[in-house]
């Protein structure tokens, strides 16, 4: 129990910094509602009252991608640092790994999920 006393500390330090900067900007802000702030802004459009812009599919299918392949370029990162002592194994692992990623892209990519019109 000895080693966890940092953990407790650091988890006590934090949790009282969260909290002083939650009270210090919830005492500091102006809270002025208006007609103007309560309309739907996205992406620099401004859309008509009560009427909320509509935003592509592909939009969000285009930014999953990118985000399934950083989860991918994590995981290839400490694989390929310890690939000799993972052996076959590993390799054996990491090729399902990429041989699935790889027939999802190319599904998106068949379906037109890449492309922009």
């Amino acid at each position: 129990m000895a080693g966890y006393q940092a953990v407790a500390l650091y988890l006590g330090v934090v949790t009282l910094v969260v909290l002083a900067i939650t009270g210090t900007i919830g005492r500091m802000r102006t809270a002025h509602r208006t007609a103007a702030k309560q309309v739907p802004y996205e992406c620099g459009v401004a859309s008509e009252p009560g009427l909320a812009p509509r935003f592509p599919i592909r939009f969000y299918v285009v930014a999953m991608l990118f985000v399934v392949l950083d989860v991918e370029a994590v995981a290839f990162y400490p694989w390929g640092v310890r690939l000799r002592a993972l052996g076959a194994v590993g390799l054996l692992d990491m090729a399902v790994f990429a041989v699935v990623l790889a027939v999802g892209y190319a599904y998106v990519w068949k379906k037109g999920g890449l492309d922009w019109r």
